[in-house]
């Protein structure tokens, strides 16, 4: 694929930006056109990583909670397959490509980042899955067996997406490393899984655990065996 289309979104935030195909260590199953850390002399410094995330191209990062939601849903096809699915806030798309890898039989990725949307739809045809696209949550169409998201809950405010998701499909995945408290007794703690973003921007160690949460309005039977309660997939940018 020609990606300057995304070089040219990701130069918004670095200007020296491109991407390049890589393979998250904690996904490692599905490849993404992430940053590339080699046109930077050495990793991002302070300035650039606080630049990045002051102004983040969200989508050109694999943050720790996609990469192990998405992983999950890998390893417990069952909680997604034939099943019709939307991955909110999807950035590079991650959660949602894991999802229609793992058999769902519909998956839309939803972002308000018209650049994230790119994204995703690049790397969906780099793994070879078809998604739907929809740039704005309450704008989406039709019934939904599952919601996905993960990294939603960066401002508190968004913890009102909670009950939102629950009204929206019977079942509700949720990945998080910010909030340890959701305030939400529907939300039901399923593992913890240790981290790191995909290129690293060395964040507190704090946000490297993923706490995986599941809602359910009825016991569907799918919850997933729970792995070690906390596994270790890290690991450093090639």
């Amino acid at each position: 694929m020609n990606t300057t289309i995304l070089d040219r979104h990701l130069r918004h935030t670095l200007p020296r930006g491109r991407v390049k195909r890589t393979h998250p260590a904690g996904c490692p199953a599905v490849a993404l056109y992430l940053f590339d850390p080699e046109v930077l002399d050495g990793p991002l410094s302070h300035d650039e990583a606080r630049a990045v995330q002051a102004e983040p191209a969200y989508w050109s990062f694999c943050w720790a909670s996609g990469q192990v939601l998405g992983q999950y849903l890998l390893d417990n096809p069952a909680l997604v397959a034939g099943r019709r699915v939307i991955d909110v806030g999807c950035g590079s798309g991650v959660v949602a490509i894991a999802a229609a890898l793992a058999g769902a039989r519909e998956v839309v990725a939803c972002d308000i980042d018209e650049a994230a949307l790119a994204a995703t739809a690049a790397n969906a045809a780099l793994n070879g899955v078809d998604l739907s696209l929809c740039g704005d949550w309450s704008a989406r169409s039709g019934d939904f067996d599952v919601v996905i998201a993960a990294d939603v809950l960066y401002d508190r405010d968004n913890l009102t997406l909670l009950d939102d998701f629950r009204a929206a499909a019977g079942t509700v995945l949720l990945a998080d490393s910010r909030i340890r408290d959701l305030a939400n007794d529907h939300y039901r703690l399923q593992t913890v899984i240790s981290g790191r973003t995909w290129p690293d921007l060395d964040e507190f160690e704090e946000f490297n655990q993923v706490r995986i949460y599941r809602a359910a309005r009825v016991d569907d039977g799918l919850s997933a065996p729970a792995p070690d309660p906390v596994a270790q997939r890290t690991g450093s940018p090639p």
